[in-house]
């Protein structure tokens, strides 16, 4: 354990209450040099060192496009940390795990390269005592997946010895359609079994997803209401403030359904849908998720139950921002989504009836992601017209981010001499009723990777099964028609406020 980490030595390694701490092993990092390694996953690395996670041989090898030595990686490696780490910089602790830091130059189509690779962590199996269990993690655009699953089996590194592990990550997006889902699971799996494969959605790692099941199957107060008798209809919502910025290159041909609604929102509804495991463990947890998933369908007409648009130029606070044909990279002409709008129904004794709204854009008023149960209307009212005039609905709200919690909407009478109700919140701020501070989704994930912990990652059947929602609804886009534009700053294009309104509902204000 790296010098200056916090120890107890009456700690039980049987006690669920406290994160188990990986095991020996090598994190190969595709891709070292891009946003997503500098920002999320070398912070994260040393978070995990830093509360006591790894062990004193965790090793980590780099390897990108770069005529680097290792000095060079450890000083990207240094100033991402310094810049986003969650967790205080310590010298003792960033010397320790910089030890263990190790950098392979190459190209994915050079067979020598990996050569190299297979070589250098063969080494640290003898030096640092890192037992032959390799994570490779693709922090790589999805087109060079393939190269890269191919390029580890031709020089022996996805070769597993008896006693230790080998274990791929991959990024989403997972795919782009059912199609080549499919295709890029069938390459995977020639070279790695399911068990060893950890498909990466990052929100599932939000300590307020998880914290779905808990309100849910913890508390007898909610379950009980959370079905058709008394919910009206469910919102899920990732709103964002930003635009693509400098993702042109990705961005554009996915667009907002593929790049969220795939796989990030049809999670969540997974989750809030989902009937009670029988245990939490991976494959309990995936088996309720995967029967709800496919118990999903869509309504019959597609052109009134779904909405999309493109942000056009506005203002984003005080700021004047370009639309989305005016960015950098993007053809004028182009026709990618960057908000999207769904309507789903599920066939099941619990949601028979109840419509799941799913929505995500980018330019909108603000950056919120959340889940919102909204209740039926009670079905008598024993006061006046004027005495409940602004009273709504019931809601119970998930906020997912920035300002994690649940809030709870309710009718409550407004203090004076006559009978007046109005709606008010009650909140539940993570922040505020937590002193431990929650690890960013990464890190919990990468910690998950190191121990063979895969009940936050889906896998393929869910891959599959959310493609085959989404599928049908991107064809149907395709041969009609330009997203609509909406105005930067604002909450979307009108039709998506149609569409509920054809319903008698109406989205809720981020």
């Amino acid at each position: 354990m790296p010098a200056g980490t916090v120890h107890n030595p009456l700690r039980d390694p049987r006690d669920k209450r406290l994160p188990q701490m990986a095991g020996p092993g090598v994190l190969v990092l595709f891709g070292v040099t891009g946003d997503l390694s500098r920002k999320k996953l070398l912070p994260a690395i040393y978070d995990l060192a830093n509360r006591g996670l790894l062990p004193p041989g965790f090793s980590l090898v780099g390897f990108a496009r770069r005529d680097w030595e290792d000095q060079d990686f450890r000083r990207l490696a240094y100033e991402s940390v310094k810049e986003f780490a969650r967790t205080p910089f310590r010298e003792d602790v960033w010397r320790h795990l910089s030890e263990g830091m190790h950098f392979v130059p190459g190209e994915f189509s050079d067979p020598g390269a990996f050569e190299a690779l297979a070589m250098a962590v063969k080494e640290l199996d003898q030096t640092r005592g890192t037992g032959g269990n390799y994570a490779f993690y693709l922090s790589i655009p999805p087109k060079f997946f393939p190269q890269v699953i191919e390029q580890l089996q031709r020089s022996g590194l996805a070769e597993r010895r008896a006693g230790s592990w080998r274990r791929v990550v991959i990024e989403k997006p997972f795919g782009h359609n059912l199609a080549s889902a499919r295709e890029l699971n069938e390459t995977v799996h020639q070279v790695f079994p399911e068990e060893s494969i950890f498909r990466i959605d990052h929100y599932l790692g939000k300590e307020t997803v998880q914290n779905i099941l808990a309100l849910r199957f913890a508390n007898t107060m909610f379950e009980p209401l959370w079905n058709r008798s008394y919910v009206d209809h469910v919102q899920i919502t990732m709103g964002e403030d930003i635009g693509i910025g400098g993702r042109a290159g990705y961005y554009d041909g996915i667009g907002a359904a593929r790049d969220v609604i795939q796989n990030h929102l049809l999670q969540l509804l997974a989750l809030t849908a989902m009937e009670e495991p029988t245990s939490f463990s991976a494959e309990a947890v995936r088996a309720e998720k995967a029967k709800i998933l496919s118990s999903v369908r869509l309504p019959a007409d597609l052109g009134t139950t779904t909405a999309r648009g493109q942000y056009a130029a506005g203002w984003q606070g005080s700021k004047p921002v370009r639309g989305y044909l005016e960015e950098e990279g993007i053809p004028p002409d182009s026709r990618t989504e960057t908000y999207a709008a769904i309507k789903l129904e599920i066939e099941s004794r619990r949601w028979a009836g109840v419509p799941f709204y799913l929505r995500t854009g980018k330019r909108l008023s603000r950056r919120a992601s959340e889940v919102a149960l909204i209740f039926q209307r009670a079905p008598h009212l024993p006061f006046s017209h004027t005495d409940t005039e602004e009273l709504g609905q019931n809601a119970l709200v998930i906020r997912v981010q920035p300002d994690e919690g649940v809030t709870v909407r309710f009718g409550s009478k407004v203090p004076s001499t006559s009978m007046e109700v109005r709606d008010v919140n009650m909140d539940f701020a993570y922040g505020e009723s937590f002193t431990e501070s929650s690890p960013e989704a990464y890190e919990r994930l990468l910690l998950d990777v190191l121990i063979g912990d895969p009940p936050l990652f889906p896998r393929q059947e869910e891959v599959e099964l959310s493609w085959s929602i989404l599928d049908p609804i991107e064809e149907y886009w395709s041969e009609h028609g330009r997203p609509e534009p909406y105005k930067s700053g604002g909450y979307g294009p009108a039709s998506a406020d149609a569409m509920m309104t054809r319903d008698g509902r109406a989205w809720r204000r981020i």
